[in-house]
Parts: structure tokens; C-alpha cells; sequence
């Protein structure tokens, strides 16, 4: 019997690129609306760019940490308080800022520059396997799932074998589509094999970022802390990227003037890259937060103890940020968007997510200079009910 799919929450509806009609008409109407959400109470969903940034700004008064966690509900005795430690995304200062000041110096942009060789060795071997599967090939599966994979894995230190079951796990957890309780045990699965990371760090720490947590700050963070780390890290540096070289690939292949401005000129990828990220937005929002006392947004009055969610896609099309937002324009660079969030919650991981693609991005037109979807009849297989929007699958030729 096929499982009934639940109708999507508002701030992730999509119409193929492009966020809902509806989202845009709330956002430059009301500017707030009353909506459903996925993780259990309605919330106040907020959508101009302004407001966006406010909000994501103010951890005193839009708070993370008093935000139910996930699939809490589902837990039972000191598991919530477990599955919580360590997640960044969950706290406020100063115990956000505690956690995060141990992470910041593996993410610098100087770090990420010595990772570049190695990074372009990976992409280099993904577009040769993408080569031998021959043509039609899934570019998935062989090009946009490997490379930020394989770059993650590497810097904390997962064995390349467990990358299979990793991704399965992660698209589980992501799926709002599937029962709470579905998504919980992939939880669950994902924290035992971290666990099970973490204890081999700390019996022997290596030269990768776990090995240099344990060293350095193993006095610092308890084992369950070490552990919600991990997970977040490789949760968030494996789906976000991977579903930007698919989804951004798609994108170019279908405005064939801007994929070919990338290709002519290797200077415009950094100004392409910011666009993409701005005009994807493949992060329907972040996690929701909690005020703390009532407060007023766009002319709404909204209470203390309310969930306001941020709709990032929203904020970054908002004609108030950027002329002709609908309109994915490579040259403008898109300065201020919010696609990596804002304010103390900024994405740690920034700037190995754009390392990553303004090498891979290039290498790949540069291969494969007739690069084009196999069957333009095919319709895109969006990966509509994800918290993370991209493709399942992009069959290309060249």
C-alpha cells in the first residue's frame, strides 16, 4: 500500500527552482504568516530579507536553545539531552559560542586554501569515474554525492567504506515525508556509529579534525558533545554541497549564456558561485527559533514563547535584497544573501562549502564541454520533501 505523502509546509514548497507563488505573495503582502510546520507546533514564518537577518541576528530574543529539539517526543529519559549535545545549531551564547571557538580554526579561509590541492585531486578522480560509467551517467552518483563526501570524510577522519551507508542514513534523517519515528532511529544509528568514531579518536588520535578535538579540547567537550559534533559536521558538510553541484549543474545546464560566461572566464566562478547560492537556496530554513519575549516583525505582534521559522529562499529572492530576483544572473555575486544563514549561527563550514565548489564547478564544464542532460524530456527528480532541497538523480551526457 502506497504511504499517503503529507502536503509540505509552506516555507518548502517549490515549484521546480523557484520557491512557491505563495511564498512570494506572504513574504511581499503580510511580510509574516501563521503556518504549519514539520516538527509539531504551528509558527510565525517570516520572509523578507530584512526581517530574515534580523531575526538570525538576535539570539537573545529569537532563542535556539529553547527550541524543542527534533523528534524529542519520541525519546525518552536523558536521550534528548544526548542527541542535543554538541549540535551548534541548538544552543545560544555563551554555550554556542563555547562549542564553536574550538571548531573555528579548522574552517578558516587560510585552512581551506591548503586543502585545495587535495580537493581538486578528489574532484579530478570523481569526473574520471563519471568518464568510465559512460554515457548516459547518473551525475549524482558519480560526481555531486562523491566529491564533498569524500572532502568531509577525509577531514574527520571516516573510513571511505562507510560513505554508502552514511548517505542513507542522512537522506532518512532529512526526509520529512517519512514517520517521526523512522527519522529518529536513523538518528539513533547515525549517533551509535559516531560513537563509535569518537572512541577510536580517543584511544588514538589521528591527524584529522576528530584527532585534533580529542587533542586539544578533549578536557573541553564530553564524549556526547564530541559526538553530536562529528554528526553535525559530517551531516552538514556531505548533504548541503552535494545537493549544490547537482542542483547548480541542473541550473547552468538549463541557462546555457551563464554556463557558458563560467567556462570562457575562470574569474567569474567566485561572483557564479554566490548567485547560485543565493538563486538555490537550497536550505529551506533553519532551525526554528523560540522568542523570548514578544516582539514585533513587519508590523506583526509576536508572542513570547512563539516559533518564528526564516524562509531563506524567500529572503534571498526578495526584490527589497537584489533587482530582478527571479533572474539568475552569475555577474552580480549576490553580496548579503543568506543561503549559509546569518548572525552566530553563520555556517561554520562556508568556506570549504565554496572551496569545494568553485573548484568543482569548473572542472566540470571544462571535461565535459557538451555536458547536457540525457533525456530533456525527463523531468527533474527534486528531492521535494527534504530539509535539504536538491536532486535524487541528474542522468547527463556529453
Amino acid at each position: 500500500m502506497m504511504r499517503q505523502q503529507p502536503e509540505l509546509p509552506l516555507h518548502m514548497r517549490r515549484n521546480g527552482f523557484d520557491p512557491v507563488e505563495e511564498l512570494a505573495r506572504a513574504r511581499d503582502g503580510e511580510g509574516v504568516v501563521r503556518v504549519e510546520t514539520p516538527f509539531g507546533p504551528p509558527a510565525y514564518l517570516v520572509g523578507r530579507h530584512e526581517d530574515v537577518r534580523r531575526v538570525l541576528s538576535d539570539p537573545a530574543r529569537f532563542s535556539s536553545a529553547l527550541t524543542p529539539f527534533p523528534g524529542a517526543g519520541q525519546m525518552s529519559g536523558d536521550e534528548p539531552a544526548k542527541a542535543r549535545a554538541g549540535q551548534l545549531i541548538g544552543f545560544d551564547p555563551p554555550e554556542h559560542t563555547r562549542l564553536r571557538r574550538m571548531l573555528t580554526p579548522e574552517f578558516t579561509v587560510r585552512r581551506m586554501r591548503r586543502l585545495e590541492p587535495r580537493i581538486t585531486e578528489i574532484v579530478q578522480d570523481a569526473l574520471d569515474d563519471l568518464e568510465r560509467a559512460g554515457k548516459p551517467a547518473d551525475l549524482v552518483a558519480h560526481f555531486a554525492l562523491p566529491v564533498p563526501s569524500l572532502v568531509i570524510c577525509e577531514l574527520l577522519g571516516v573510513p571511505r567504506a562507510d560513505r554508502a551507508a552514511f548517505h542513507e542514513r542522512a537522506v532518512r534523517l532529512l526526509d520529512t515525508s517519512l514517520p517521526m519515528e523512522q527519522r529518529v532511529a536513523a538518528q539513533r544509528e547515525d549517533r551509535a556509529y559516531m560513537a563509535g568514531l569518537v572512541d577510536r579518536a580517543q584511544a588514538d588520535p589521528g591527524e584529522d579534525m576528530l584527532g585534533m578535538l580529542v587533542r586539544e579540547h578533549g578536557d573541553d567537550l564530553s564524549t556526547d558533545e564530541l559526538v553530536g559534533v562529528a554528526g553535525l559536521l559530517l551531516l552538514a558538510g556531505h548533504e548541503t554541497t552535494s545537493n549544490m553541484l547537482a542542483l547548480g549543474t541542473l541550473a547552468l545546464l538549463r541557462h546555457p549564456g551563464q554556463l557558458a560566461l563560467i567556462r570562457e572566464d575562470p574569474a567569474l566562478v567566485e561572483p557564479a558561485v554566490e548567485e547560485m547560492l543565493r538563486w538555490l537556496s537550497i536550505v529551506h530554513s533553519l532551525p526554528p527559533r523560540t522568542t523570548t519575549a514578544e516582539v514585533e516583525i513587519a508590523g506583526h505582534v509576536i508572542p513570547a514563547g512563539s516559533l518564528v521559522v526564516c524562509s531563506l529562499p524567500a529572503a534571498n529572492r526578495d526584490p527589497a535584497f537584489v533587482d530582478d530576483p527571479g533572474i539568475l544572473d552569475i555577474t552580480r555575486g549576490a553580496a548579503g544573501h543568506v543561503a549559509f544563514g546569518h548572525g552566530v549561527h553563520h555556517c561554520l563550514g562556508a568556506p570549504l562549502a565554496r572551496m569545494e565548489m568553485r573548484v568543482a564547478f569548473p572542472a566540470l564544464l571544462r571535461r565535459f564541454p557538451a555536458l547536457a542532460v540525457a533525456d530533456p524530456r525527463e523531468q527533474a527528480d527534486f528531492r521535494a520533501s527534504s530539509l535539504v532541497y536538491g536532486l535524487r538523480t541528474l542522468r547527463v551526457t556529453w
